[in-house]
């Protein structure tokens, strides 16, 4: 959108939310509700900017029912084999989400579209582990909210063109696909080959609450997990943990370098459950909040984010349905601080159906999944 010939970054950012609409095909849906969701201060005469460079869009927008979607075309969108913005129809559907969360995010949402813009540009161009670059293409308005956003919490850290998203919004962090060690997934360890029919009885065995969790963990699109790595976490019971003289060393440094550290975990996973529909498992979060020295051999991280998340359980900033995975949710402790997920009716606890102790071969139990948890 920076090389749009647009008169500021107000027209910008609209063109940013009509341009990803109108990807597939070039013609995108907006409605007024829309519109006034990015708190432009003259909408009218961004929408006179979108017309100006070739963009059809109808008075209607602006003057008829806020809810009735009208269609913008964007011609330099239209299909051809050249397309500038080659989606599918799911990839769409995704990059037009995570623009309305990233505009709608907490530090975001209420500062003015200038800022806003930038957030998106900053959050587009970082990983959720490793510091951005500042994109030369940032329109020059925008490089004076950056500041900003550090001040407002979007940012963590900004020296120079460098800079990282702070922890509560990584997960909107959008450069490029993440990869494993990104996500906070440990290599697949081992195993006998996945059945694929063993897997499906064993989803058949379940009650609906643990097997709607379980759904919504392999369907994740944003954590893109292996049917694999999911059949295997929920099947294969976890070992025991083993805490070594070394590892306690390790954490007893980082603890003290991360004070904030149960306030911190209990309200990433909120923010995680929102986003994905599930929680997440122990590696993503100490991954996805830094918590991982990439100076330590993989193994160590490993062995420190096992327990790093066992002391918050135990401490309660932190509980989750053992052996359950991808559960990991506020504890007692993080509620009274007022951190808990948004209230849902519960169920009663569920437990895989199978033989008399409630197993089948190769399963554990999951003894209590609730509705929302």
């Amino acid at each position: 959108m920076s090389s749009l010939p647009l008169p500021d970054p107000e027209a910008q950012l609209l063109a940013v939310v009509v341009a990803v609409r109108a990807a597939r095909d070039g013609v995108g849906n907006l409605t007024g509700t829309d519109v006034s969701a990015l708190r432009l201060a003259d909408a009218r005469g961004s929408v006179d900017a979108l017309r100006a460079v070739g963009w059809q869009v109808d008075d209607v927008l602006l003057d008829g029912d806020p809810t009735a979607p009208v269609a913008v075309t964007v011609p330099d969108l239209a299909p051809r084999a050249d397309h500038p913005l080659p989606f599918g129809k799911t990839m769409r559907s995704r990059v037009s989400g995570w623009t309305t969360r990233t505009l709608t995010a907490k530090p975001l949402k209420k500062l003015p579209p200038t800022a806003r813009l930038t957030g998106l540009f900053l959050a587009a161009h970082s990983t959720n582990r490793l510091s951005g670059r500042i994109p030369p293409d940032l329109p020059s308005a925008c490089r004076a909210a950056v500041p900003d956003l550090l001040h407002k919490g979007f940012l963590t850290a900004l020296s120079e063109d460098r800079y990282s998203l702070d922890p509560l919004v990584r997960h909107l962090s959008g450069m490029r696909p993440r990869t494993d060690e990104e996500k906070g997934v440990p290599p697949l360890s081992p195993s006998p080959r996945f059945d694929v029919d063993a897997w499906k009885r064993w989803k058949d065995s379940a009650t609906p609450a643990l097997r709607r969790h379980v759904e919504a963990v392999e369907s994740c699109a944003l954590c893109a997990l292996a049917t694999e790595r999911v059949a295997e976490a929920f099947t294969v019971p976890p070992g025991s943990l083993a805490i070594s003289h070394h590892t306690a060393k390790l954490y007893g440094r980082w603890k003290e370098s991360h004070p904030a550290r149960g306030p911190l975990a209990a309200g990433f996973t909120v923010a995680f459950r929102a986003e994905h529909g599930h929680g997440p498992s122990h590696s993503q979060l100490c991954a996805s909040l830094g918590w991982n020295p990439q100076s330590l051999p993989r193994h160590s991280q490993r062995m420190l984010s096992l327990f790093i998340v066992q002391r918050l359980l135990a401490n309660e900033w932190l509980t989750a349905t053992s052996p359950v995975p991808w559960t990991l949710r506020p504890g007692k402790t993080a509620q009274a601080h007022g951190i808990a997920l948004p209230r849902t009716p519960a169920v009663a606890p569920v437990a895989p159906r199978g033989p008399a102790d409630g197993r089948q071969a190769g399963q554990h139990p999951a003894r209590c999944v609730q509705a929302g948890r």
